[in-house]
């Protein structure tokens, strides 16, 4: 019995495999299987292709604006996805100046949410960045108004172990899209880092984290652009309302930064190419395990100085006391 081998791309009519195979691929391996040939990279490089993996992956990219966006990425939706996609990884720090003039007047934030692997939430926002208003305050962009509430299907865990599950079982993409430098970031850990219900309100908050370098030998050194999705309500049978879906960016001293400088941090993100195809859930909960460590560390020392600095000034007071005592005894 002879040996049967598996056709090859060149045995396969053409319009087969555009219509029929690479329609059905995810994006990852769309993007693998173009690599296994030239004829196979111009088959796989359609726009339209690209668009349609982009909407399947990230619902948010059906906004108009946001798909006016991508198409003008240089390689259209197909650049968008290869800089979306990886979630970014930890960043190497820096002692360079960003140039005020290079920095982005606009970004855009694309948020999806999918619980069990079924979407309960999308939406996207723009964000101004020129003004001084934004530059001076605490920077932070929410997805929903403070009124604002969006009911999901996920129940109110009422233990830590229906946290953990919970965990699993949710997933979060933020993209960061900074539209003139054409430019994309997802700052999202996929997963929550952690999933705490509030012992008074009730509240759950589900955190996500990018842990990324800054700014060599400052607090600012790494940075957390933390993720808190807050879910209210729920039980009886009725799951949770989603109530605040909010970035921030927090320095190793637990500060958070203003706009000014956490666009310095969102720029290096956005034009580091230190990504991965997929970073680990555990290895992103143990960047953010080592991160509130560092945290902790430090507080640790402030306290320790702020100790011996109050003990100086006591003993400095009691001295004073005691040489003016002494003056008027020998006066």
């Amino acid at each position: 019995m002879s040996d049967q081998h598996p056709p090859s791309s060149s045995t396969i009519h053409p319009d087969i495999i555009r219509t029929h195979i690479l329609t059905r691929l995810d994006g990852a391996t769309l993007a693998s299987a173009s690599c296994a040939s030239r004829e196979l990279n111009s088959m796989s490089s359609r726009e339209e292709l690209w668009a349609n993996i982009c909407h399947a992956t990230w619902p948010s990219t059906d906004d108009p604006r946001l798909s006016h966006v991508i198409s003008t990425f240089p390689d259209g939706p197909r650049s968008f996805f290869s800089n979306a996609f990886p979630l970014i990884d930890v960043l190497q720090t820096s002692t360079s100046v960003v140039d005020n003039n290079s920095r982005p007047s606009e970004l855009i934030s694309a948020v999806d949410i999918h619980y069990r692997d079924n979407l309960i939430f999308t939406k996207v926002v723009e964000t101004e960045t020129v003004s001084a208003w934004f530059r001076c305050s605490p920077f932070r962009i929410d997805m929903l108004e403070p009124k604002d509430t969006c009911p999901t299907p996920v129940p109110h865990p009422e233990t830590e172990d229906s946290c953990r599950e919970l965990a699993e079982e949710l997933t979060l993409s933020w993209i960061l899209i900074d539209p003139s430098g054409r430019r994309a970031v997802n700052l999202s850990s996929h997963k929550p880092v952690i999933v705490q219900r509030h012992w008074l309100s009730g509240e759950v908050h589900a955190r996500f984290a990018a842990i990324v370098g800054g700014e060599r030998g400052t607090p600012r050194e790494v940075v957390n652009c933390g993720i808190v999705v807050t879910w209210g309500g729920g039980g009886e049978g009725r799951g949770m309302q989603v109530r605040e879906v909010s970035l921030q960016v927090e320095d190793a001293e637990g500060m958070y930064l203003d706009g000014k400088d956490s666009l310095v941090i969102l720029k290096r993100a956005l034009e580091s190419r230190e990504r991965r195809k997929r970073i680990r859930e555990e290895g992103a909960r143990r960047r953010f395990e080592e991160f509130v460590e560092k945290k902790r560390e430090r507080k640790e020392r402030m306290m320790r100085r702020e100790g011996r600095l109050d003990m100086l000034c006591v003993t400095f007071g009691v001295f004073l006391f005691a040489s003016l005592g002494l003056f008027l005894v020998f006066r």
